[in-house]
């Protein structure tokens, strides 16, 4: 089974699980674990930012981001096919009274200053205020789109001169990195809060990093407890995510494959391919997508639907080439 539904499934490493196993360990909470505070510190410096926390998962990490940067009531400007908005359970509102005021961002999910402006809502006595500006890179709604430095950094201008902090949900933000060939910290240096996973493209098995300002990373550890974020042995899966760091360049490897997945699908009848600027790409489909992946399933290839007839498939550190190549000629099968 070639598995493409994302690059959440891939099985870590033989250096990630020696890795895990050598890793010297302390109890996280109390700040005594060396293999969590080297990778704080490295994950840190890789955002240009002054400080970092580990947390369990890039929801918990855009959740805490939230929670830190707010008071409760007020809203939050955020794209309305964001991660944040769609797929984390409604986590503003319920972990932090926080009430989303959506934004189109178009094709690619891109926030323009103009729509910053339109959406901001002052505080007075009827109205809450907005409190944050929430955006996402790469967006995966958007089918994996890598969003420059120059959006993101006209979109927090635009919140800074309103007084409204910025966080960027980068889950896959050393995907938007490679891509543009920027370093990570470029895409971020004008906002006040970045997240980005260890465990999508960068392979490891476990965690993400929130990363910010030191006062905000103090402040978010706080809520990283409350949300139930707190460990203590963490070395053992802070190591993996050490070196998933240092493979980090591999991810062109993933882009490519997604380009060629891309063209060898878009030549099938019945399927229309958006072009990938990552390792996300897009199927549109004639059939309904959910019968579409149920006989590319028994061709053996596994995707995710993204609507009616609209699928994604996702390349990353287990898929090859030859992977790709087979998938390709899998699907042509079974749709023939």
């Amino acid at each position: 089974m070639i598995d493409l539904r994302s690059d959440t499934v891939t099985r870590p490493t033989e250096g990630m699980r020696d890795a895990a196993r050598d890793a010297e360990v302390g109890d996280d909470v109390y700040g005594e674990d060396p293999t969590v505070n080297d990778l704080e510190a490295r994950a840190a410096d890789l955002v240009g930012m002054a400080a970092a926390m580990f947390v369990p998962t890039g929801t918990m990490g855009n959740q805490v981001a939230a929670r830190t940067h707010t008071e409760r009531g007020e809203e939050v400007l955020i794209e309305r096919e964001s991660h944040v908005y769609k797929w984390e359970v409604g986590g503003l509102a319920q972990l932090s009274g926080l009430q989303p005021r959506t934004i189109d961002g178009g094709d690619r999910g891109v926030i323009t200053p103009e729509a910053v402006h339109e959406g901001y809502v002052g505080e007075d006595v009827h109205r809450p205020g907005t409190g944050l500006l929430c955006l996402e890179n790469t967006h995966n709604s958007k089918g994996g789109t890598a969003i420059s430095s120059e959006n993101i950094d006209a979109a927090a201008d635009a919140a800074r001169e309103l007084g409204v902090p910025t966080h960027v949900d980068g889950a896959r933000l050393v995907n938007a990195a490679v891509a543009l060939d920027v370093p990570p910290a470029r895409l971020v240096c004008e906002v006040d809060s970045v997240m980005f996973c260890l465990s999508k493209g960068l392979g490891a098995p476990i965690g993400s990093m929130l990363a910010g300002p030191e006062e905000f990373i103090e402040r978010a550890r706080r809520h990283r407890k409350l949300f139930g974020g707190g460990m203590r042995q963490a070395g053992i899966v802070a190591g993996p995510g050490l070196r998933a760091l240092e493979g980090r360049d591999r991810l062109a490897e993933d882009h490519a494959n997604a380009r060629i997945l891309a063209e060898g699908l878009d030549e099938i009848e019945g399927l229309s391919v958006h072009d990938p600027e990552t390792n996300i790409v897009l199927v549109e489909t004639t059939e309904p997508a959910t019968d579409f992946l149920e006989g590319a399933y028994e061709a053996g290839v596994l995707g995710v639907p993204f609507d009616d007839h609209l699928v994604r498939f996702c390349t990353h550190l287990d898929v090859s080439r030859a992977d790709v190549e087979t998938a390709i000629d899998r699907i042509a099968t079974a749709l023939d």
